[in-house]
């Protein structure tokens, strides 16, 4: 995710005083604002479906870790074996 430097830091006054207009840049860039308190980042602001779509990937990033992790250990079995097993045990048909 990339921002900019020069437009996506926002004082919380500016926020105050540009709400729509803030709001607008998110929506239209799809980057997060940083909103910064006495110079400071403070907050970030992010559209919701990004969001979404963010937190879908990282999910996914953790899952991922966790099954390299079982197969580094070798806690694995043939895929023949588990699909026999998963369609047996969810009664699918085929």
């Amino acid at each position: 995710m990339s921002v900019s430097f020069t437009e996506d830091f926002k004082s919380v006054s500016d926020l105050k005083k540009k709400t729509r207009e803030v709001f607008e840049q998110i929506h239209r860039t799809g980057r997060p604002i940083i909103i910064t308190v006495n110079g400071k980042p403070d907050a970030v602001l992010l559209d919701a479906e990004v969001f979404e779509k963010k937190l879908k990937a990282l999910n996914l990033g953790v899952l991922l870790n966790e099954a390299e992790a079982e197969v580094k250990k070798e806690n694995t079995r043939p895929a023949r074996d588990f699909l026999k097993e998963f369609k047996h045990s969810a009664k699918v048909s085929g």
